[in-house]
């Protein structure tokens, strides 16, 4: 996750890939990250990006991003700490820097319509001291995706800034079907604007349980404070924990396109081009269509099959129905309870 501030300030996100690190190489996360640092490096010197991580990432995120400033959670406990923490260290240099929240796992095709949104965005979030998320327009029904409900447009702000009526967490197929139909519904892009003061007030109105012990830990200082502090913390997201609470949320529609590689399934549409299947590496497939297959080391072949996930490595091979690609936090529950740690 990346978050970025104005007046030179930014700051990164993990990546939200809940698979074993055997099941999603190294390089795919490298690349993804660096994709993303590219999309703002106009906006923002690389000193001024903050990236956050976990341990296990760290080095690898290091590698890649040598000038960012990195904070390393002691353990992953979703979205709503790793803004906290990055909020509350942001602060400290510039209490009112608009930030903006980048998730380093999303595509996105067209790089200077994304910034001229994001800087639309910031803008509105310095002006009017609201949370500002981008929303997409949705080309499909999307289990695996949020929606927002567009409600009345912010006088003076433009066409495209509305506040936000409501929030919808991952539907099922049916409701996915109706929210599609709807004229105001947007896919919520999990991509933010806000000033790090309104940020922080908004935490400590709806989870002053996460901002407390995180900013008594920042401002002790150490590794030691920041562990003791998140095992104290609620794992939530900032969606359900911050903005679906919040009063004053605003939605920029935006003009990109965008996807959010949040499940293996999702790289079907960068992976295709044409082919019936999503391939890279070595596929042999006879009769079998809608399949995505990442192997590149060993040989693959399918036949007579459809709409399968397989990746596969030295370590570990998944094979899941690419309906179910975002249940593979499953296997990662399964691991754990088996202890199976060293695929984690």
């Amino acid at each position: 996750m990346l978050l970025a501030g104005g007046s030179g300030t930014r700051f990164w996100p993990r990546s939200r890939l809940r698979l074993p690190k055997q099941l999603l190489p190294i390089a795919a996360r490298r690349t993804m990250l660096e994709e993303t640092a590219a999309r703002v490096a106009p906006l923002v010197r690389p000193a001024r990006t903050w990236v956050v991580t976990t341990g296990p990432q760290a080095r690898a995120v290091r590698a890649v991003m040598p000038a960012a400033q990195l904070l390393v959670e002691p353990v992953a406990r979703n979205t709503a700490a790793a803004v906290a923490l990055a909020a509350v260290c942001v602060a400290r240099q510039s209490p009112r820097a608009p930030m903006a929240v980048l998730p380093a796992d999303h595509a996105i095709g067209d790089v200077a319509a994304f910034r001229r949104d994001l800087t639309l965005a910031l803008d509105v979030a310095e002006r009017t001291g609201a949370l500002v998320t981008l929303g997409v327009a949705p080309t499909r029904p999307e289990t695996g995706y949020g929606y927002i409900r567009v409600g009345d447009p912010i006088e003076g702000e433009g066409a495209r800034v509305a506040w936000v009526r409501g929030f919808i967490e991952k539907p099922d197929r049916a409701r996915a079907e109706a929210l599609v139909a709807e004229s105001n519904t947007l896919w919520n892009a999990g991509i933010f604007a806000w000033r790090a003061d309104a940020i922080l007030a908004a935490l400590r109105e709806h989870l002053p349980a996460l901002l407390g012990p995180i900013e008594a830990a920042v401002a002790r200082g150490g590794r030691a404070a920041l562990v003791r502090a998140y095992r104290r913390v609620p794992a939530v997201s900032i969606d359900t924990g911050v903005l679906e609470r919040a009063r004053r949320v605003a939605v920029v529609r935006t003009r990109f396109a965008w996807s959010d590689v949040g499940s293996w399934a999702a790289l079907e549409g960068l992976w295709r081009d044409g082919r019936p299947n999503a391939v890279r590496g070595r596929t042999v497939a006879i009769d079998s269509t809608g399949c995505v297959v990442d192997s590149p080391a060993r040989l693959v072949a399918l036949l007579g099959v459809e709409d399968l996930v397989v990746v596969d490595t030295p370590d570990a091979l998944l094979v899941c129905h690419k309906a179910r690609a975002q249940d593979v936090r499953l296997v990662v529950e399964a691991l754990r309870r088996r202890r199976l740690g060293r695929y984690l």
